[in-house]
């Protein structure tokens, strides 16, 4: 059985979700101050990695913990909603079929509370 990496088409497609990704996110006023600060090109290669990772592909992701990673960043749930939402779109515009969306919402949901500010 394909992985959800194999499915989505691998790292090339990947790196296409995460371009549409960003570009949505850095639109999005609610939540791109959390972005003014950083590398965008090393973002990108980082997200591609992790989510290669978090979707059965190789594992390349040698990142931070989610705790670490966000930790001081004030991400509050409706913040952690309207990235969540950007992903999701995101791949409904990519064509990716709606039982794997859901499967990676649901992944996706699992870091919530390594993520958002307590």
């Amino acid at each position: 059985m394909a992985t959800l990496y194999e499915k989505i088409g691998g790292e090339p497609a990947i790196r296409i979700a995460v371009e549409k990704f960003y570009d949505r996110v850095l639109a999005d006023n609610t939540v791109n101050h959390f972005f003014i600060e950083t590398n965008m090109d090393k973002q990108r290669d980082h997200q591609t990695k992790f989510l290669s990772y978090a979707l059965g592909g190789p594992n390349q992701y040698g990142g931070t913990s989610m705790e670490k990673a966000h930790e001081g960043m004030n991400i509050q749930p409706e913040h952690f909603q309207a990235i969540a939402h950007h992903l999701q779109q995101t791949l409904e515009e990519l064509n990716v079929a709606d039982e794997d969306i859901a499967i990676v919402m649901e992944k996706i949901g699992g870091l919530a509370p390594h993520i958002i500010e307590k």
